[in-house]
């Protein structure tokens, strides 16, 4: 016969690491929520949204806070069914917290107010990598170097080049045709 306090031991120490695993997941679910609500504030700091973008996005956020409260309503589930004795795989705890973040990322990711805001990003990056492309020309043109400029340039002179002496080696062509005549 199996000794009681060993079997409550045993419960004990089930239960303290499956509220371990539970606490861990929810902890890193919610590092996930504030950087994804971070990057995303950051991303729309320097905007104002159009009212009709704004309502959409909130929309966008709120369906996201919905999924990361499902997900933790079927942790809160699954955890108690682990307690009562069903054979759950911690698995389920990463998968639940993978799909709600796929499914959250969807919902603020397809609104308007992230494609402006990327919008906005982009051309803020476009801005910035011009200004950089600027700046090396001006160093290259400071350092005695060939710039972007002047080889095009060069370039542009050699296709006009090779187009004057098409034409002439055609008007030789005809002359030498004529001579031959």
């Amino acid at each position: 016969m199996s000794n009681p306090n060993n079997i409550q031991e045993e419960w004990t120490e089930m239960v303290e690491e499956m509220n371990n695993a539970v606490a861990d997941s929810m902890e890193q679910n919610m590092k996930a929520q504030a950087a994804f609500v971070e990057s995303w504030a950051d991303a729309v700091e320097d905007t104002i949204p159009e009212q009709e973008d704004l309502a959409d996005g909130m929309d966008g956020y709120n369906r996201a806070y919905e999924e990361w409260i499902d997900a933790a309503e079927q942790m809160v589930e699954r955890s108690t069914d682990a307690a009562q004795g069903e054979d759950v795989d911690p698995a389920e705890f990463r998968d639940i917290w993978l799909q709600s973040a796929n499914e959250a990322f969807k919902h603020v990711m397809g609104t308007s107010a992230f494609a402006a805001a990327n919008g906005q990003l982009v051309e803020s990056m476009m801005e910035m990598q011009q200004e950089a492309d600027d700046l090396s020309q001006d160093t290259l043109e400071q350092l005695g170097f060939p710039t972007r400029n002047d080889v095009d340039e060069i370039g542009e002179r050699l296709i006009e080049l090779e187009r004057r002496q098409h034409a002439v080696e055609q008007k030789l062509d005809r002359i030498l045709e004529h001579l031959e005549e």
